[in-house]
């Protein structure tokens, strides 16, 4: 008993309290700090900064207006802007006011000498203020604070890129695929599902092409590339296309079409089958003959009509050949037209026959349409002979 009365005193010192409140301050601020860079917090800490800085930065214009301009006021403003939701931000506006009143007074008119408040630097105040204000209603409006922005566009880019990695193939396959956007943007939209089903026996692999390009087609592209492979491997090979074109058409876009192509290759026999909707042919090297063989399949765009049949394309890959898929991007432009863009292709893919086509994605891409301004995408999947390199 009378040890734990002495460990009660000892809990209620005034040390003992003192740290007790040091603890909940320092977690209770660094809570507030993680919830407000998550964006889910008050911005106070934030206000709270740059209404300190105001006073400052007045202080030390008045006493060297040289060194210190009356526009220094912009700093805290522009900072505001990105920091602060719209009501934090008129209570900012109002201090920089205030302050720039004060050095007004302070300083005297702007004809009696320089670094004076001039109607310049009011006008150029103002003006930051006022944007920052529309940076701050359009983020207030969109729900998503700027310090989250940029993250939740990597994430999103990061997503499509995790959702295009190809799956791992047995030994004597080799796959890669190369993706560019147009106009050297992080969003494209073009994308690759594929998925090993039947056991790992079977590889499906689905390469589309969405309407329009780069950021305009991001988001569509993301949430067709969740779609597909969601159904990709949960029904027949038959009918994913189908099922595809009945989701783009529930989606009722304004442009809301897309090509697509569909490969089912069956990684113990080599053989394969092709539906398309709407895409660029693909394309066979055979391996015995070095010639490249346009393979065809027949099918409508993807959300354009309901009830559209894909018919398939059959065809085998041996030891040594090679199926090339790509996007429209990749072989037709304004100056061109897609059976020009298909002889270049082949033409440049010719070069990496005698050596294989391991890295050879991301180097044609560059050699036959580096400068395009669209989305360009190039898959490429190899049964590699017992001659190919390891």
């Amino acid at each position: 008993m009378a040890a734990g009365r002495e460990r009660r005193a000892a809990a209620d010192t005034f040390t003992a309290r003192m740290k007790k409140l040091v603890h909940r301050v320092r977690t209770g601020v660094r809570k507030s700090a993680v919830d407000y860079f998550r964006g889910d917090g008050s911005d106070w800490v934030a206000l709270a900064g740059l209404l300190l800085m105001i006073p400052l930065i007045a202080m030390f214009t008045m006493v060297d207006p040289v060194w210190f301009s009356p526009a220094a006021l912009v700093l805290p403003i522009v900072a505001g802007g990105l920091l602060l939701r719209p009501a934090s931000l008129l209570g900012l506006y109002a201090a920089a006011a205030t302050a720039l009143i004060i050095e007004s007074v302070q300083l005297g008119p702007y004809t009696e000498g320089p670094a004076r408040v001039t109607p310049g630097i009011v006008l150029v105040v103002a003006a930051c203020g006022f944007f920052g204000l529309l940076i701050a209603q359009f983020r207030s409006r969109v729900g998503v604070p700027w310090r989250r922005g940029g993250t939740m566009l990597f994430d999103l880019r990061e997503r499509i890129r995790v959702q295009s990695k190809l799956p791992q193939l047995p030994t004597g396959w080799h796959r890669e695929m190369a993706l560019r956007p147009a106009g050297g943007q992080s969003f494209s939209g073009d994308f690759v599902v594929a998925a090993r089903t039947n056991g790992g026996r079977t590889l499906e692999v689905v390469l589309t092409d969405v309407s329009g390009k780069g950021m305009d087609a991001g988001s569509r592209a993301l949430l067709l590339s969740g779609a597909f492979g969601g159904l990709l491997g949960s029904l027949p090979p038959h009918a994913f296309l189908p099922a595809a074109n009945g989701y783009l058409l529930r989606q009722d876009w304004d442009e809301g079409f897309a090509t697509s192509i569909h490969l089912v290759l069956d990684l113990d026999s080599g053989d394969y089958e092709l539906f398309s909707a709407g895409h660029p042919p693909g394309l066979q090297l055979s391996a015995g003959t070095g010639r490249w063989e346009e393979k065809a399949a027949e099918g409508p765009l993807l959300g354009v009509y309901d009830g559209a049949q894909f018919d398939p394309v059959k065809g085998s890959l041996r030891p040594g050949d090679v199926l090339m898929l790509f996007t429209d991007g990749l072989v037709e432009t304004s100056e061109r037209d897609i059976v020009e863009g298909i002889d270049r292709l082949t033409g440049e893919a010719d070069r990496y026959v005698p050596g294989g086509f391991h890295g050879a994605a991301w180097h044609l891409i560059e050699a036959v349409a580096r400068d395009v301004n669209d989305d360009r995408a190039l898959l490429l999947i190899c049964r590699e002979g017992p001659t190919a390199p390891k």
